[in-house]
């Protein structure tokens, strides 16, 4: 090498083309000259998201728009917190004309392959479909699968479908804490059905209930077994139960099933007022009974319109909401609050140890929490 002039190299190769850049090591500086165009290792600003611009894609019908706003809303990062909120409130005018559909049901009651067969056939009538399918998070490591776009893979390739896999995070009610936020944008970009695919049944699914104007209950043939497992107060939310793989040597006791599924409704509090709630049969594979399922669809829609059933039942759900989110605002409060991560590892202590009783503990923690909000006052 001749005299002390560096190779291209070892300048970052910039005016090159080069891929590579000059990172410093320890105790160095990148030269000032040196331009950092790589986004690999250099976290991208997201707090000068341009709302104006997101809302536009958003009314437009962009997908890459909608997944944005999306993943805005669903942030945990606080900074995120107020972008989400004025998006949210532009296009609040624009939500409440779908029609929302919640559905659950049994392990094995085949959701996902329903869901495909009734997307792609409300596809074909021109209808624009929206499925948000929560995937139950792991407990121990808090990850998910989110396979939803491969089980339904026919439906994710159709033009007029949108498929937005979500973990649950560990919120009850096998939904997204931000499933509601998630719905209102779907809305906006022009959505005419949004389907909400919960993770599976159990006592705490009345939250779906809480957000969706017809409530559909999957369940499998056989049902004399079946409802031992099943809660009463399930059965209570649903508008319609739908017995699913009505086909093939199956068809025969998919029929009976719904039969003492009736049987059982009719002696039920029924979930809306002036609706009858019935179970049907369906075959998500020959697509036989799926036309009927939106009929009865159709039908809830304008009875409900007819007697403000459907807005009051909205009104009251967004009443829900508010107050679900004051719970979990003091719920951050509480446990952000310094004083209280001070003293609650030692009370969790005592607590496992035998020395002090839980409510002692609870009392304790409670009284500094309250102290340190009284100061701030």
């Amino acid at each position: 090498m001749r005299g002390n002039k560096k190779p291209e190299w070892a300048s970052g190769g910039q005016e090159k083309g080069f891929a590579s850049i000059i990172r410093p090591g320890l105790g160095q500086e990148v030269p000032s000259h040196v331009k950092q165009e790589s986004g690999r290792f250099i976290k991208k600003n997201e707090s000068d998201t341009d709302i104006a611009k997101l809302r536009e894609g958003l009314m437009n019908g962009e997908r890459a728009m909608l997944a944005r706003a999306i993943t805005l809303v669903e942030s945990n990062a606080p900074r995120h917190f107020g972008q989400a909120q004025s998006l949210l409130q532009s296009i609040l005018n624009n939500t409440g004309k779908s029609v929302r559909i919640g559905i659950s049901g049994v392990p094995g009651a085949g959701k996902s392959t329903f869901i495909e067969a009734f997307g792609t056939f409300l596809c074909s009538l021109g209808f624009k479909v929206a499925v948000l399918a929560i995937d139950p998070s792991s407990s121990l490591g808090g990850g998910s699968i989110l396979g939803d776009k491969t089980r339904m893979e026919e439906l994710s390739k159709n033009p007029l479908a949108f498929i937005r896999p979500s973990p649950s995070e560990g919120t009850l009610g096998g939904v997204h804490r931000k499933t509601r936020e998630t719905m209102l944008l779907c809305e906006a970009a022009g959505f005419d059905v949004i389907i909400i695919e919960t993770v599976g049944v159990g006592q705490s699914e009345a939250i779906v209930r809480g957000m969706v104007d017809f409530f559909m209950l999957l369940v499998l043939t056989g049902a004399g077994d079946e409802l031992q497992g099943m809660k009463k107060g399930i059965l209570e939310l649903a508008d319609a139960i739908v017995v699913n793989k009505a086909d093939g040597n199956n068809k025969l006791l998919a029929m009976k099933t719904k039969q003492e599924y009736n049987q059982i409704l009719h002696f039920l509090q029924p979930a809306t007022n002036g609706w009858s709630s019935r179970a049907h049969t369906c075959s998500a594979i020959t697509g036989e009974g799926i036309d009927m399922i939106w009929n009865t669809i159709q039908k809830f829609r304008t009875m409900t319109n007819e007697t403000g059933a459907l807005q009051l039942r909205r009104r009251l759900q967004q009443k829900e909401w508010m107050h679900s989110l004051i719970e979990e605002q003091l719920q951050k409060m509480f446990y952000r609050n310094s004083n209280v991560k001070l003293l609650l590892p030692d009370l969790e202590n005592k607590v496992m140890s035998g020395t002090e009783t839980v409510s002692n503990a609870v009392s304790a923690v409670f009284e500094v929490f309250f102290e340190s909000v009284r100061k701030d006052i």
